[in-house]
């Protein structure tokens, strides 16, 4: 089986445009959310991690994607494969329901529907993809899937070049939905905190160029990393709490480091999903240690960019893949009263990937959950 490999990024965030201001806002470790700019928000908890300098009106997760991809491509320099041959697999959790908030607060009626599916024909249209194209829209681990079943078109041979992540702008109805189940935090999002009391979100997005290693190589690609394994679960529990003893939490990790070929005492770092709020960071936590022992090093990417929502997963993979480029782990941003009921690490200051593989985990409502293993590529 050939190895599937990532050749490209491309992400927005609160950090700014471009993997590189990605990367170096990871090593500063510093970010701030801002207060809501919309008076037609009917929340009480008003905070976000906005896209910075962002001039298109309505901010679309359309929008965030076609620059991503863009970006994706152009870095992955990919060399005119077969358009039959290129897949696009898109996660997001709204969809285009900011556009549509827009035109019913201007009283413009929308001229064309634009559903959830509609950010990833966008992106087949920009790379002119005539293989598979797939929106994935299963919550906050939308994106993780959509890695996962891109990976899976490469392997089963359905395709040679998969642009994949994902992409979620500021939503009035996921935030006014978040509020009413008290799950935002009104200070940051800070997961594995002692006073965590829910999340904050964030725009953004983050798409990946994956191709087989073997076509890669061919062409002289940077290989930023191997995705080496996946492994999906479901909790079948409840509607937005998770299944408190988190057993498919640690099926999902398990599968993937078994897809992989890996054990717990191969793995460096731990992306985890971790939210902010109370009882998903611990029954997260409890699943790491039962899984791994003792668990290794966490870097805890949302308490920097915020919750991306369908975004999250992909934001995870293309972190992992920076670091395992990069061979060091950034420091996480330091918490005011770490949980150490948790039993967790996650260190402040920057440090050498000790071993060259990452798990990427990425959970959501409905139970979905999804982890993914990036290792270095050899």
């Amino acid at each position: 089986m050939n190895e599937v490999v990532v050749t490209g990024l491309g992400v927005l965030s609160c950090l700014g445009i471009g993997s590189e201001r990605f990367w170096s806002g990871m090593i500063r470790a510093r970010s701030t959310p801002q207060p809501l700019d919309d008076p037609h928000a009917n929340v009480r908890m008003a905070l976000l991690y906005p896209v910075p300098d962002w001039e298109e009106t309505p901010a679309t997760a359309t929008r965030f994607a076609l620059r991503a991809a863009e970006e994706a491509v152009r870095d992955a320099r990919l060399d005119a494969p077969d358009p039959r041959r290129i897949a696009v697999v898109v996660g997001t959790g709204m969809g285009e329901s900011a556009a549509h908030e827009a035109r019913r607060v201007s009283g413009e009626l929308a001229s064309e529907w634009m559903p959830t599916f509609s950010v990833g024909a966008a992106v087949g249209e920009l790379v002119g993809a005539r293989g598979p194209n797939t929106t994935v829209s299963n919550a906050c681990a939308a994106s993780g899937y959509a890695i996962s079943v891109a990976a899976d078109l490469i392997r089963s041979g359905e395709a040679d070049v998969v642009i994949a992540g994902g992409a979620e702008a500021y939503s009035r109805v996921g935030l006014g939905c978040f509020d009413r189940l008290g799950a935002i935090d009104p200070q940051r999002c800070r997961p594995f905190d002692r006073n965590r009391a829910g999340t904050v979100f964030g725009e953004g997005a983050a798409m990946l160029v994956l191709e087989p290693a073997n076509r890669a190589r061919a062409r002289g690609a940077r290989m930023y990393a191997e995705l080496a394994g996946e492994g999906w679960s479901c909790d079948a529990f409840h509607n937005t709490a998770p299944e408190p003893t988190g057993a498919e939490i640690r099926r999902s990790m398990r599968q993937a480091m078994t897809d992989a070929g890996v054990s717990p005492g191969d793995i460096g770092l731990v992306v985890p999903h971790g939210t902010g709020t109370e009882l998903n960071d611990a029954v997260e936590a409890e699943a790491l240690h039962d899984v791994m022992g003792t668990p290794p090093p966490l870097y805890s990417l949302k308490s920097l960019i915020g919750h991306t929502g369908g975004a999250a997963g992909a934001m995870g993979v293309l972190a992992a893949a920076l670091i395992t480029h990069n061979g060091w782990v950034p420091p996480n941003v330091p918490l005011a009263d770490p949980d150490s009921e948790l039993g967790l690490s996650l260190p402040e200051t920057p440090a050498r990937l000790s071993r060259p593989t990452v798990v990427v985990n990425a959970y959501a409502f409905g139970g979905n959950n999804v982890s993914l293993v990036l290792r270095k590529v050899v």
